[in-house]
């Protein structure tokens, strides 16, 4: 299962990629008034499919049980969703001085707003063998994200409330109904996000390339990815040590949820709300950029980081067995 996981988002980046250089090349298909009419087929229909498929495939029995380690749970929701945005805007307030494009640095605002991933965080908590099972809070991210949009806050309350939490809640009520059916068949619901997700980046950036007026620097690209790639890697060590500190109260296993949940940002829930409170802006697709780059390189650095975290993990509960007295 890990391998036809790993092998599913390695498509879906490549999805991306693929996604982007079809907007590049046929931009009228995907904007606003074209023929897919995304005004209507990706912010309401996408959107409210993707989250029916999470209400379809959330187990409410593990999230019951993950709601036992409130600490943890506590930590990962205070980093995420307080630490980690107001640290990226205080490193926003010196980048702003430089010629980095403003766009992408409001994007880069935006990454910090969003809430852990309910997959490749989770995966890779599961492949080294920590605890898992954190819960987002969607309302707490519109707060961050409302001050940069022109959308009229009951506007993005409303829609919000009709595209996602509707659409949950249905996928929730229909699983007690089919949950035997769906253990049994295990439906790819993964593979249907990243489809319908894949729609939705192609019509953001069908809007951008059929504007002339927006262009976007590589100067700019390569010093995001490179602010981006820091940002992971520091947060990830600044998390380890806090949490591995003698006075955490944190095991071993708890410390690895707290590396991957607390540094990992949604994409799946991250693209519809930036399609909802930034709706109709010109530049959404540049705000996008930083959350698209982001996403591949938390699944990249987290790979490679995974054999050394499980060896310092496996290494330390040892030594926690062997320093127990024995009766």
């Amino acid at each position: 299962m890990r391998l036809l996981e790993r092998m599913r988002k390695e498509w879906f980046m490549i999805g991306i990629v693929l996604a982007i250089a079809g907007a590049k090349l046929e931009p009228s298909i995907g904007v606003n008034g074209g023929p897919l009419m995304p005004e209507i087929t990706v912010s309401y229909i996408a959107v409210a499919t993707i989250f029916f498929n999470s209400g379809l495939s959330l187990n409410t029995e593990e999230l019951r049980s993950a709601l036992v380690h409130i600490k943890l749970h506590l930590f990962i929701q205070i980093f995420t969703l307080a630490f980690f945005p107001a640290a990226i805007w205080l490193l926003l307030q010196l980048l702003s001085i430089t010629p980095i494009n403003e766009w992408l640095l409001k994007g880069l605002q935006t990454v910090g707003c969003m809430p852990p991933p309910v997959s490749s965080a989770v995966i890779l908590t599961k492949a080294v063998g920590g605890n898992e099972g954190i819960v987002v809070t969607p309302l707490l991210l519109l707060l961050f994200l409302h001050s940069s949009s022109s959308v009229p806050f009951t506007s993005i309350f409303s829609q919000l409330f009709m595209t996602v939490v509707v659409p949950l809640i249905i996928g929730q009520i229909v699983r007690r109904y089919i949950k035997d059916w769906l253990e049994r068949k295990k439906p790819p619901f993964g593979a249907v996000s990243s489809s319908v997700l894949l729609v939705i980046i192609y019509t953001t950036f069908c809007d951008t390339f059929s504007n002339p007026d927006i262009d976007l620097d590589r100067f700019s690209l390569i010093l995001i990815l490179f602010i981006i790639c820091s940002i992971q890697l520091s947060f990830m060590l600044l998390t380890f040590i806090f949490s591995t500190r003698n006075n955490s109260g944190f095991t071993p296993a708890d410390t690895v949820a707290v590396m991957f949940c607390s540094t990992h940002k949604s994409l799946t829930l991250g693209i519809p709300m930036l399609k909802i409170v930034f709706a109709g802006h010109e530049y959404l697709s540049l705000i996008s950029v930083p959350l698209l780059i982001y996403h591949p390189v938390q699944i990249l650095l987290g790979s490679v980081l995974v054999p050394t975290i499980k060896s310092w993990m496996v290494s330390r509960q040892k030594g926690v067995k062997l320093t127990r007295p024995t009766v």
